[in-house]
């Protein structure tokens, strides 16, 4: 590999920030975070229940994540992550022009077997690995401003549907949105490289060095560290109370409080906005203070933020939880990364990645599905809730024992 001074590498990694900031604008900010806006629609039209239309979510990830994820990351580790990326943004738009163009159940889990898919192969794993390999002085702010996309994607979709659906109806504001993904973020993936020649990624104003090509940690050494497992536990606990109230929010607002779509999408909406605040803040906090504890932060505001959902007929106990429950998912998928790279190391990062983001879209999936068999057989989503409250506190308790390690697993093996 040539030897890349620092002067010319910044402006490489301000086109790679922004590559990974439109991709996960596109593919987690407009499908993962939109498609829950069109939920309703599809019960009204369809007929079918709350369990049916987020058992989408729930069966997508649960073949997809275990089949791909952990090829997904032996992919990115062996052959970089730009490849992958792009195969993903197609992926994703694509489900989304499908699902616009559903006529029954067995097409809608389909598609979003192919949004999950995308999802897999063009969402956080690729990117955080990207990010990962061309920033290490600077890698919780670079990881925050990609992450501004997330938020800022989600934000923009809850804002656009109503407009959307108002001018072509939810079928072609799913076709646009559908479009928009591989429109924005095919090209800038395109064109972006894997990592910098012959260096080990320093952020800027860092010493640049050349790298011989590090040894193969082999995955049995991390799956006998008992760190990963605390780990792979306490984000699997926090990202399913996440996924299960972000999943049934639009359904709890519109259909159980039978809000207004402009007034459910304007508490959706500053979910979003919050997480906006919440990336930029986490971020700074990773590069200044022990990650562990940023994340013990961000995992207790998610478990503080969903006890006000029960004082729900309050318009400033919803709007108290959509500023915390926002700042909070504003770090959670952002310092997973992060913290795994503090424990093993980055050139381990996309097969361990493979696994942990895998484990979490299992409990993701699980857990909406869970919540919404409980609201059809009980008639209240009371109880869906107390289970997300419990699982964000046992994701909270198993963060607390990890350790603060530097990259362990690697500096044994370079």
């Amino acid at each position: 590999m040539s030897d890349t001074p620092t002067s010319s590498l910044q402006p490489r990694q301000a086109q790679v920030a922004l590559t990974s900031f439109v991709a996960l604008f596109s593919i987690v900010g407009l499908a993962l975070y939109g498609l829950p806006f069109y939920y309703d629609f599809m019960v009204r039209d369809f007929g079918w229940s709350r369990t049916q239309v987020t058992s989408g979510n729930a069966l997508s990830k649960l073949l997809i994540g275990p089949i791909f994820g952990f090829m997904a990351g032996w992919i990115v580790d062996r052959f970089g992550p730009r490849r992958l990326m792009m195969a993903g943004i197609v992926m994703a738009g694509v489900a989304l022009i499908g699902l616009a163009h559903m006529t029954s159940l067995w097409m809608f889990y389909a598609f979003y077997m192919l949004n999950a898919l995308g999802y897999v192969c063009g969402g956080p794993l690729p990117n955080q690995v990207l990010l990962s390999r061309w920033f290490d002085k600077n890698r919780g702010k670079a990881m925050g401003f990609a992450y501004l996309g997330i938020g800022l994607g989600g934000y923009l979709v809850l804002i656009l549907s109503p407009r959307l659906v108002d001018a072509f109806g939810w079928r072609g504001a799913l076709q646009v949105l559908g479009i928009l993904i591989i429109a924005l973020a095919l090209p800038m993936a395109w064109f972006v490289r894997d990592e910098p020649d012959g260096l080990s990624a320093p952020g800027p104003g860092s010493a640049a060095a050349p790298r011989p090509p590090a040894a193969v940690v082999p995955m049995g050494t991390i799956f006998r560290n008992p760190a990963f497992y605390l780990l792979a536990i306490g984000s699997m606990c926090s990202i399913g109370a996440v996924g299960g109230t972000n999943q049934h929010l639009k359904l709890f607002l519109s259909l159980d409080l039978q809000f207004s779509q402009t007034a459910a999408a304007s508490i959706a909406s500053t979910v979003l906005a919050c997480s906006i605040a919440g990336r930029l803040l986490m971020g700074w906090l990773a590069d200044r203070m022990p990650r562990k504890h940023v994340m013990l932060l961000i995992y207790v505001l998610i478990a503080g933020s969903i006890p006000l959902l029960f004082f729900a007929q309050s318009t400033a106990a919803l709007y108290a939880f959509a500023v915390i429950f926002g700042l909070g998912l504003g770090g959670e998928y952002m310092i997973i990364p992060l913290m795994a790279a503090e424990l093993f190391g980055v050139r381990v990062l996309g097969r361990l990645l493979g696994v942990i983001l895998t484990a979490d879209g299992v409990a993701e999936a699980t857990f909406p599905l869970l919540v919404g068999r409980l609201r059809d057989t009980t008639g209240s989503y009371q109880t869906g809730f107390v289970v997300l409250i419990a699982l964000a506190l046992a994701g909270t308790a198993a963060i607390a024992c990890l350790p603060r390690g530097q990259q362990q697993v690697e500096r044994s093996h370079v």
